[in-house]
C-alpha cells in the first residue's frame, strides 16, 4: 500500500513547475509504483495558455477547481471547463488550455510517465519506460 500527501510532495523531484510557469504538476503515483497508470494534481494559474500533445499517452482530466477553455487543435472545438468537467484525450488530440480562473485538475497518465519526461516544443512527453534496474529508457 502507498499513502501520500500533496503536502509531502511539495517541494520534492514529485513537484514539476515548467520554465515558463505555465503549469505545475504534483506527481502522486508515477511508473515506479507499478500501478500501471501515473496519477497527477496539475495546477495552472489564470491567464495562461498551454499547448499539449500527449502522442504516446492516454490523458484523462477531471477538473476539480476553476474555469478556462479547452481547445481541440485537431477538429476545431472548443469546450467551457469548469469544476466538475472531465476530459479525455484518448485520441491523442492537440490542444490548448486557455485558463480563466486558476485551475486545478486531477490527471491520470495510461501508460504512466516517470516523472522525468519534458514538453517538446510540439508539447510533446517522450515515451519513456522504467526498467526493472530503475533505469529509464526512451522508446521510438
Amino acid at each position: 500500500m502507498i499513502v501520500r500527501t500533496t503536502a509531502g510532495i511539495t517541494g520534492t523531484d514529485r513537484d514539476v513547475t515548467n520554465e515558463a510557469g505555465t503549469w505545475r504538476s504534483k506527481r502522486i503515483v508515477l511508473a515506479e509504483d507499478r500501478a500501471g497508470f501515473s496519477f497527477h494534481e496539475t495546477t495552472i494559474p489564470a491567464g495562461t495558455r498551454n499547448v499539449f500533445h500527449y502522442a504516446h499517452h492516454v490523458e484523462a482530466v477531471w477538473l476539480v477547481e476553476g474555469r478556462g477553455v479547452l481547445r481541440d487543435l485537431d477538429h476545431g472545438v472548443e469546450h467551457e471547463l469548469g469544476p466538475g468537467s472531465m476530459y479525455l484525450l484518448d485520441g491523442h488530440e492537440r490542444h490548448e488550455l486557455v485558463c480563466e480562473e486558476q485551475m486545478r485538475m486531477l490527471c491520470v497518465f495510461s501508460p504512466p510517465v516517470t516523472g522525468r519526461e519534458v514538453h517538446d516544443e510540439e508539447g510533446i512527453y517522450p515515451l519513456l519506460r522504467l526498467q526493472d534496474d530503475g533505469s529509464v529508457v526512451r522508446e521510438r
